[in-house]
């Protein structure tokens, strides 16, 4: 039996095609080059020096700045805050977050089109005027406290408060949420919980049997687009919280712009443990999602 002769494409046409790929690749891999890995190997390197005691970097490197993060409870407590808080944010807005996805999938298409607006219009406020809004809404005069004097229950210290943070995280975080799981809900076949109920199951059990893992894909993207940032955030424990309420983003800043004397090293080694937790939670999502779910 004849062999046939494979086709092979003639080297100056192979070269051609390698150029023509490098060329495509050459500005994004450049850009990632100068404003990612860059960037990322100039705050491993500080991680490492010495801070000197007028706050000038002193290249003589240690493990002093890690140490430091691993026996003062200050750096500690703000790590567990973070992640506490994250946690939190993350669990109210999937508990707000499914049920109001779920009444936009089910609404008439009319109607749906104006929740998603709804979801989407505080989008196009600056998020520090949003966040000013609520320090207006939970201050001493406020409006919620003038409901709660008019209803007989008097005022309450709501602003600055941890609880105050957690609401503005929550407002701020919720349309992250709801967006992948109305994306993910609307694509859930109906008729498997109308099955399920043909067999006898309650409602309970075709949400935790069918609707619930059939839609995990949403609720885990959500979750994670909710709980990155909500770790990383200042701004809103900053305003809401008086600056009482030390997060891990409010102590990079400080140690960055506000500390007398700034302290560049251990506030790149608190960015750099910092960055390697988040690393282990996106790579939970990646290992507990398909590519299709994604």
């Amino acid at each position: 039996m004849a062999m046939v002769p494979s086709i092979e494409a003639p080297p100056d046409q192979t070269q051609r095609r390698n150029r023509s790929l490098f060329g495509l690749l050459a500005p994004g891999v450049l850009w990632l080059l100068v404003f990612f890995v860059l960037p990322l190997l100039i705050v491993v390197v500080y991680s490492f020096a010495t801070n000197g005691p007028t706050g000038k970097v002193i290249w003589s490197f240690n493990l002093d700045s890690y140490r430091l993060l691993l026996t003062k409870d200050l750096y500690y407590n703000a790590y567990i805050r973070s992640f506490v808080m994250g946690i939190q944010t993350t669990l109210i807005c999937a508990l707000i977050g499914y049920p109001l996805a779920l009444h936009m999938v089910l609404a008439p298409p009319a109607r749906r089109t104006v929740l998603l607006f709804l979801i989407l219009i505080p989008f196009w406020t600056n998020f520090l005027v949003r966040t000013y809004a609520w320090m207006l809404l939970l201050s001493n005069n406020g409006i919620i406290n003038s409901v709660l004097v008019a209803v007989g229950i008097g005022k309450q210290m709501l602003f600055p408060s941890e609880g105050a943070v957690l609401v503005g995280l929550v407002y701020g975080s919720l349309p992250f949420m709801v967006l992948p799981l109305y994306a993910s809900l609307s694509r859930f076949d109906f008729t498997l919980m109308e099955a399920g109920s043909d067999l006898g199951a309650t409602v309970v059990q075709r949400f935790l049997r069918i609707m619930l893992p059939l839609t995990a894909p949403g609720l885990v993207a959500g979750s994670v687009l909710v709980f990155i940032p909500t770790v990383g955030q200042f701004v809103v424990s900053d305003l809401l919280g008086g600056a009482k309420v030390d997060m891990l983003g409010n102590l990079l800043q400080r140690l960055f712009t506000r500390s007398n004397p700034p302290n560049w090293p251990l506030g790149s080694a608190l960015a750099l443990v910092f960055m390697a937790l988040l690393t282990f939670v996106v790579v939970l999502y990646f290992r507990s999602t398909t590519e299709e779910d994604r």
